[in-house]
């Protein structure tokens, strides 16, 4: 079942934001997967656990046979290694962990992708907050990983019901963006120490730390052209981000990102409250750097956190400010601040709030449990009993361990359904989507220019007294475009999908704003 509205569909198409690949047989109809994994080693258990203990970065050779809906596909050489961070206190021997097909024969994949993750759906009764989630993502318009499920078997043995998930490599940009030879970083998982911050625990929190791309180490791994190691990209993006005036931010830092999406992807996490995320704990993400547009993409990871799960440094996702804004995020902060950059934000928060309601997502959650029961209620090692399983889809339950940090105590663990009931009553109240593409450009001093993105024409708003003669049009690469307007209404048939700028100047004053041309 296709989880995808009409409109959506239309926008994914429009944008070429996901090209056609041969995992889309595996992941575009809802299955359970059997996945039988051999080790030569009858210790295996033992030697997983060892490698990653110690982080030797080591993996364990087996052999898998894998049988989805397509048919079986038999592997001889594979390699594993078990992964984690909080879902490692998943209690038992059900820990997540990641094949790779291709490390031992090069080409050799599996639906065309060299590596799949296995998550243990730690601390989600439900197995569903991350499916969900990224079901939502794939949707939008929003670039995550895919999901479908599998039973794990280990040396004839149930290990336990597993999320399969999508790894971010060159086979995922492929498909996705269709340029594979930039850099793609990913955010630390900042259990570890130090970093350029000087102690604590680092983050991937976009902040400024010099020159020096050692600094960054501890918060970002590159994971492409790892033998130049040239961070310079990176480095710049952060310069202009921290320490550019709230103008020329406005002017160029959208440029230099696929904007929509990356606006789409924040609001999206804010949204489902999936918190364990760049917008409160600063992990869970990749950055790639297109080679050939130059621009950069946003890209999710692990959202088994998501509908209100993580702790929100003492914030309630239920009632999650739309705008929230975490100590020490600058994405975050510049957006909000400058005016013109936070209306994009809210344009693109009412975009995808449109379909979080639960006419549109129980049916979801429904199919999916009717899918997923009977291998829930067959795990061995499943955290959760089944009847928490069932009370969790519909509302919250309390249960013994779990959290941020994987320790002990009481928690509250949110329902889905629940969730999105309360969490969409709430921006009802505090996210009038009904006014904020005209009262907020209405209402400032600001160049305003909407919808965006935009088909054959864009309307733009300008502070009084000033008039579409002081107005310029610029492409992506900063040449002047014949303006084609009819009072404030600017004809764009004719002109190249991409990001244009609208520069407007008056006595000495300069005001900009961008938008997208589908």
């Amino acid at each position: 079942m296709r989880f995808r509205s009409a409109v959506s569909a239309c926008f994914v198409s429009l944008v070429g934001f996901a090209q056609i690949a041969p995992s889309d047989s595996l992941f575009n109809t809802d299955q359970v997967v059997t996945v039988n994994i051999t080790f030569a080693d009858p210790n295996f258990w033992n030697t997983l656990t060892t490698y990653y203990d110690n982080d030797l970065g080591e993996t364990l050779t087996g052999s898998v046979t894998i049988t989805d809906l397509t048919g079986t596909f038999t592997y001889d050489s594979i390699e594993v290694d078990l992964k984690g961070n909080s879902s490692y206190s998943h209690p038992g021997n059900k820990k997540s962990f990641k094949i790779d097909f291709n490390d031992n024969i090069g080409g050799q994949k599996y639906h065309g992708m060299r590596k799949v993750h296995f998550n243990n759906c730690w601390n989600d009764p439900t197995f569903m907050r991350e499916k969900i989630f990224f079901d939502y993502c794939e949707a939008e318009g929003v670039r995550a990983p895919r999901v479908a499920y599998a039973n794990i078997y280990m040396n004839g043995t149930l290990w336990g019901f597993y999320n399969l998930v999508e790894a971010v490599d060159k086979d995922f940009l492929d498909r996705h963006i269709d340029d594979t030879a930039g850099n793609l970083f990913k955010a630390s998982d900042n259990f570890g120490g130090g970093g350029g911050g000087g102690g604590g625990m680092a983050e991937g929190d976009l902040k400024w730390y010099g020159t020096d791309q050692a600094d960054y180490y501890d918060r970002y791994e590159l994971k492409t052209n790892e033998t130049e190691n040239d961070w310079t990209d990176l480095l710049n993006l952060l310069d202009m981000l921290n320490n550019a005036d709230d103008n020329y931010l406005q002017a160029n830092f959208p440029g230099r990102w696929k904007w929509n999406d990356l606006l789409r992807s924040l609001a999206m996490d804010n949204m489902f409250g999936n918190l364990d995320s760049y917008i409160n704990s600063a992990r869970n993400y990749y950055l790639y750097h297109d080679s050939s547009s130059t621009q950069w993409s946003w890209i999710h990871w692990d959202a088994n956190m998501a509908f209100g799960s993580y702790p929100a440094m003492g914030q309630n996702a239920l009632t999650l400010s739309p705008t929230y804004v975490a100590s020490n995020r600058p994405l975050m902060t510049r957006i909000m601040a400058i005016q013109a950059l936070r209306l994009d934000y809210l344009n693109r928060y009412c975009e995808v709030r449109e379909n979080f309601t639960n006419a549109y997502l129980d049916p979801r959650i429904d199919s999916i449990r009717t899918l997923i029961e009977p291998h829930v209620s067959a795990d061995p090692n499943k955290q959760y009993t089944l009847a928490q399983f069932t009370a969790n889809i519909d509302g919250d339950i309390t249960v013994q361990g779990g959290g941020g940090g994987g320790g002990g105590g009481t928690q509250t663990v949110r329902g889905l359904k629940s969730f999105i009931t309360t969490r969409g009553n709430n921006l009802n109240g505090s996210l009038d989507c009904s006014t904020v593409g005209v009262g907020e450009l209405a209402s400032t001093d600001e160049l305003g220019v909407y919808p965006s993105p935009a088909t054959d024409r864009v309307q733009v708003r300008l502070p009084e007294g000033w008039s579409m003669n002081d107005v310029l049009l610029f492409d992506a690469v900063g040449r002047t475009i014949p303006l084609n307007a009819s009072g404030r209404s600017v004809d764009l048939n004719g002109l190249a999908a991409g990001m244009y700028l609208l520069r407007a100047t008056r006595e000495g004053q300069v005001l900009s704003t961008r938008f997208q041309k589908l």
